[in-house]
C-alpha cells in the first residue's frame, strides 16, 4: 500500500478490541466521540493521496525506494525536514490545530538514531530490528502515537529516581524479559513486558501503534 487510505484505516480501527475507557464505560472505536480525531487523521491521508500536494505529504523510503507517505519517513536531509515543516503547516490549516501524527514521526525518527548508536557502541542489533518494524510502518501507513510522559508520581525529592517510587507504576518499567510472542511478521519471536502510566496521548484511543519512550534519562536501578 505504502500511501494508505481512509478507508483502511478506519477498517483496521474497527476491528481493534473495546479497551477505551469513556465515562466509565469500555467502548469500541465508533460513533460521534472518535469523530473528530478521525477527521485529523483523514487529512493526512487525503493530502497525501493528492498529486497537487505530493511533493511535500510523500517521500521516498530510504529502506525500498517507495513512495511513502512522510509521517512514516526517516529524514535522510535537511530538505527532508524542511518539507515536513511545510506539510505540518499545511495540515495544521486544514485541520484547525494540532496533525497529531508528528509526535509518532518524531519519535520513529529518533528511535533511529539511538537504535543505530547504540549498535555501534554495545554491538547489538537493535537497529535492524528497528528497521523491521519501520517497513511494517511504512508498506501500511500506520499512525503512531508516541507515550511519552510518564505520571512521575510523588514529587517528594527522596523520590528522586524513577525506583524510588512507592508506587512503581508512576513510571513505564520493564517487568519481564525474553517472554515468547508473535512479530509483526506473524512468526515467534521474543520480546519485554512492560508496565507503568503514561499520559497526553490524546490520540491513543484512534492510532494503530503506540510507541512507548522513557520520559527522562533512566539510570542503574530503573531498569525493573
Amino acid at each position: 500500500m505504502a500511501i494508505g487510505t481512509y478507508e483502511a484505516y478506519k477498517e483496521r480501527l474497527l476491528k481493534m478490541k473495546p479497551n477505551v475507557y469513556l465515562n466509565g464505560k469500555k467502548v469500541d472505536r465508533s460513533g460521534s466521540w472518535i469523530d473528530g480525531g478521525c477527521y485529523v487523521m483523514k487529512q493526512t491521508y487525503d493530502m497525501a493521496n493528492n498529486p497537487e500536494f505530493e511533493d511535500v505529504c510523500t517521500a521516498t523510503s530510504h529502506l525500498n525506494g517507495k513512495k511513502i507517505n512522510r509521517f512514516t519517513h526517516i529524514h535522510q536531509s535537511k530538505e527532508d525536514l524542511l518539507k515536513k515543516q511545510q506539510m505540518t503547516r499545511l495540515l495544521c490549516h486544514r485541520v484547525g490545530g494540532c496533525t497529531q501524527r508528528c509526535m509518532g514521526a518524531d519519535a520513529l525518527n529518533s528511535i533511529a538514531v539511538v537504535s543505530y548508536d547504540c549498535d555501534q557502541a554495545c554491538g547489538t542489533n537493535y537497529h535492524e530490528r528497528f528497521n523491521k518494524y519501520l517497513l511494517y510502518c511504512q508498506e501500511n501507513d500506520l499512525i503512531c502515537n508516541c507515550a511519552q510522559t510518564d505520571v512521575k508520581g510523588s514529587r517528594n525529592p527522596k523520590y528522586k529516581r524513577a525506583h524510588m517510587q512507592p508506587d512503581p507504576d508512576q513510571f513505564v518499567h520493564v517487568i519481564k524479559t525474553n517472554v515468547d510472542g508473535i512479530g509483526i511478521d506473524g512468526k515467534p519471536c521474543k520480546g519485554i513486558i512492560v508496565r507503568g502510566a503514561k499520559i497526553c496521548n490524546s490520540n491513543a484511543p484512534y492510532v494503530d501503534e503506540i510507541i512507548v519512550n522513557p520520559t527522562k534519562f533512566m539510570g542503574k536501578g530503573d531498569e525493573g
